[in-house]
């Protein structure tokens, strides 16, 4: 089972950035799917961005287009999220997973096979 670590999560003000990474414990990612998920409290799991490990293509959803950026780094087994312009309405916890195949439902969490332990974001207006 593929194990992932997140790290990179704080508390920044309105208009600040962050990098999350996320850390797998194995060199399994060929054609697997990559994402990233937040859920805020009292609101349900939210589809962020994923990426496609072999091919780098990449989704995202609306809210976040031209601020964040999901990327990977075959050599060190690591997915990123950048997140630039970042508003108050960010702030959740940021979970990233993966998936052995299906890009078509890349935004659903409930098809993803393997997940990390979440890190807080917390935007201050």
């Amino acid at each position: 089972q593929v194990q992932l670590a997140e790290s990179g999560g704080g508390l920044v003000q309105a208009g600040g950035s962050l990098r999350l990474s996320c850390a797998a414990s194995e060199r399994t990612f060929s054609n697997h799917v990559m994402g990233w998920f937040r859920q805020a409290p009292g609101k349900e799991r939210e589809f962020v961005a994923a990426i496609s490990w072999t091919l780098g293509i990449t989704t995202y959803t609306d809210s976040v287009k031209g601020r964040f950026t999901i990327s990977r780094d075959n050599a060190k087994n690591t997915l990123y999220l950048q997140m630039n312009s970042l508003k108050p309405d960010d702030t959740a916890v940021y979970s990233c997973a993966g998936k052995r195949t299906g890009w078509s439902t890349s935004y659903d969490p409930v098809e993803y096979d393997y997940w990390g332990q979440g890190t807080q974001v917390t935007v201050s207006s």
